[in-house]
């Protein structure tokens, strides 16, 4: 299973929310790039950046934190916040970021979206399932559909997806545990490649997530409150 730790961006610091809240917003470091060389040093090889002004403006926003941390480190990054056009796309891709990870677009737009995993490949484009009691989120999870989560990632897997994120709002920053009884549905239901965040708080609720079968799990919270060290995690790595 990959480890994946995440750095949140607003105004371009290394910030993280509790169940999407911006009221919640804690800066952790003023510069994610020594986040991003730090976790580099201990063994790190992924990243999840998400650029929470994007998620808000609708727009890419930080995508100069994208540059600077893909040019310096050898980190391979996915990226989502704000990818809402092809302008968004290609701008996520030309500053270094390996994949993308787009959620509301695949729920308000899904023709867009379906045109980007065409055009850049399974491999590249990831579908961002955020879910608030089993219903998928979007814009920055400020909005609730009526859209099941497992419905909505297993048509998407017949229509070629094969990376998703599924994030359950309710644990995320919570530092309470995953919700692997949803993980193991969505697996049930769909073959995808799933990456599990939301509620990482120990060691063992990454052996866990293992165990049932994910491909990757996003940790935030606990690296920064120091519920997980990186030396830990260099284990898993």
């Amino acid at each position: 299973m990959r480890i994946i730790p995440a750095i949140d961006i607003i105004d371009g610091k290394c910030v993280r929310l509790t169940k999407g809240d911006y009221s919640t917003k804690k800066i952790y470091n003023e510069n994610p790039l020594e986040v991003a060389k730090e976790f580099e040093a201990n063994g790190i090889k992924y990243l999840h950046l998400v650029d929470l002004d994007g998620a808000k403006s609708m727009h890419i926003v930080n995508h100069k934190v994208l540059e600077s941390i893909s040019k310096n480190t050898s980190l391979k990054i996915d990226f989502g916040g704000g990818i809402k056009s092809n302008e968004d796309v290609k701008i996520a891709f030309a500053n270094g970021a390996q994949q993308i990870t787009a959620g509301s677009i695949a729920v308000h737009n899904p023709e867009l979206f379906l045109s980007w995993l065409a055009a850049y490949g399974s491999d590249k484009i990831i579908l961002g399932a955020d879910a608030n009691n089993r219903k998928i989120a979007t814009q920055g999870w400020l909005e609730n559909s009526e859209t099941d989560v497992l419905d909505f990632i297993a048509d998407y897997a017949q229509k070629g997806v094969e990376y998703v994120v599924c994030t359950d709002i309710a644990k995320d920053g919570m530092l309470q545990g995953t919700s692997n009884e949803l993980y193991q549905e969505i697996l049930l239901k769909a073959k995808v490649k799933l990456i599990a965040s939301g509620g990482v708080s120990s060691i063992n609720d990454l052996l866990k997530l293992n165990q049932i079968g994910c491909e990757g799990a996003i940790i935030g919270k606990a690296i920064y409150e120091q519920k997980i060290t990186l030396q830990e995690l260099q284990t898993l790595c």
